[in-house]
């Protein structure tokens, strides 16, 4: 990523939709455009796999959906997306749910894949946006490893290493039928709201390049993408990386985002959700050929970045600002509208020399202290976590308990009804006969 030529056509584009204030207008023809294909969702539909479903409208197409191959069930919400141009294979997946967990590392496993890219949060605005689905580890107050029987494999926490904005987390995969076992990197990116936008195409853009540089997304197995919906913050991360592959390949004027976007949309539906993300994916494409992100270090401070604030899986923002999305279905929080945008690009300041920016001597007291209080923070964080986790699992399990009740109540109750039928019929046949 990076070039030094001075204008593209794609930021001369990004200049004219912001100049007449037009994202809405062109969101909504892309949507309008996309409409027009009428690829079917009957497995989605299905009455078996309804519950499969986070989102009782966002669906997988039939015939780019993957389909599981061991077990009783061969569904899981996700598509394969391919961009045969730039050599990219892309699995986009809703976040797992409590029971489809195995269903997801099953996918993974079949799959081949070596990457899973996570760009939410397990809990946003109070709301669970995504299951728990990995080891946390036991320095994290989690599990070290978990066994998901269904579909016998067996997934064991590693190392997790820490940046600014993301977690790169470690696992292996275990089939426990063969013995075989696989490395699957987790790339965690924990800065990115529901229907918004990342903090700054900077962030974002480091992100990716950190994955990039892993491998991952060039290996046989195509990478695992998910959000909560897997439309709108995975469509977005797709997207981007594209066009900056395509545009390394053949130049920053051989790319046009609309029509790309259009043929990602032909594999899933919904890719991109809001004018918001997609004018944030032109900023983060023109950022991305303006410099070579490969050069930078994940630790270097940004022009607009926190870097003390800790990475997490529990969005403890106030919903007063904002409030939570509401329950699906997915379309109905999909109607807002872009801010008015400035006239003119908005440039990356360059970064001011502070104390705090300079890296500490192993023997400084200040790096001492900075460490005790990272530690203090992860240390929060994981509690915080594990008491959500904790409360998540035993309100899953009286919701259980209670079906189990409501069945056995329902069960001898319809039977009885029915016998009551029955006899009533046989003795109104007896007394008409006998009239």
């Amino acid at each position: 990523m990076g070039t030094d030529n001075p204008i593209s056509d794609v930021e001369n584009e990004f200049r004219e939709i912001d100049s007449r204030h037009g994202w809405v207008e062109v969101f909504h023809g892309i949507r309008a455009e996309s409409l027009k294909n009428k690829f079917t969702t009957q497995a989605a539909t299905n009455n078996k796999n309804k519950n499969l479903n986070r989102y009782r409208d966002v669906s997988p197409y039939d015939h780019s959906r993957i389909i599981l191959n061991k077990g009783k069930c061969d569904y899981i919400n996700a598509n394969l997306v391919k961009i045969d141009k730039a050599g990219r294979r892309y699995i986009l997946t809703q976040g797992p749910l409590q029971t489809t967990t195995g269903h997801f590392w099953l996918m993974v496993w079949e799959q081949k894949s070596e990457a899973i890219i996570m760009l939410n949060r397990i809990i946003e605005k109070n709301q669970e946006k995504c299951s728990l689905y990995w080891p946390m580890g036991c320095d994290n107050r989690g599990e070290d490893v978990v066994n998901f029987t269904d579909v016998g494999l067996e997934v064991s926490y590693v190392k997790e290493d820490e940046a600014s904005y993301f977690t790169t987390r470690t696992l292996k995969l275990k089939d426990l039928e063969s013995g075989e076992s696989r490395t699957v990197l987790h790339f965690h990116y924990t800065a990115w709201p529901d229907f918004g936008v990342p903090q700054s195409p900077a962030a974002f853009l480091r992100f990716l390049s950190a994955v990039r540089r892993s491998g991952t997304l060039e290996a046989e197995g195509p990478a695992i993408v998910h959000c909560s919906a897997g439309i709108g913050r995975s469509g977005t991360f797709c997207l981007v990386d594209s066009c900056l592959v395509l545009m390394d390949k053949n130049g920053n004027n051989s790319v046009n985002v609309r029509d790309l976007l259009l043929e990602m949309r032909k594999y899933r539906m919904g890719l991109i959700q809001t004018p918001d993300q997609l004018r944030f994916s032109y900023l983060a494409i023109i950022e991305g050929i303006s410099r070579d992100w490969d050069t930078i270090n994940d630790n270097d401070p940004l022009p607009d970045e926190n870097s003390n604030a800790p990475t997490t899986e529990i969005d403890t923002s106030s919903s007063d600002d904002e409030p939570p999305p509401l329950p699906p279905p997915r379309s109905t929080s999909q109607q807002g509208t872009c801010p008015r945008p400035p006239a003119d690009l908005p440039p990356l300041p360059p970064v001011p020399p502070t104390p705090d920016s300079q890296p500490s001597t192993p023997d400084s007291p200040n790096n001492d202290y900075g460490e005790r209080d990272r530690k203090r923070k992860h240390d929060e964080v994981s509690n915080r976590i594990a008491e959500k986790v904790a409360e998540m699992k035993k309100k899953q399990e009286s919701d259980e308990k209670w079906r189990s009740i409501k069945r056995s109540i329902m069960q001898p109750f319809s039977l009885g009804i029915g016998a009551f039928l029955v006899g009533g019929s046989a003795i109104a046949l007896y007394l008409y006969l006998n009239r």
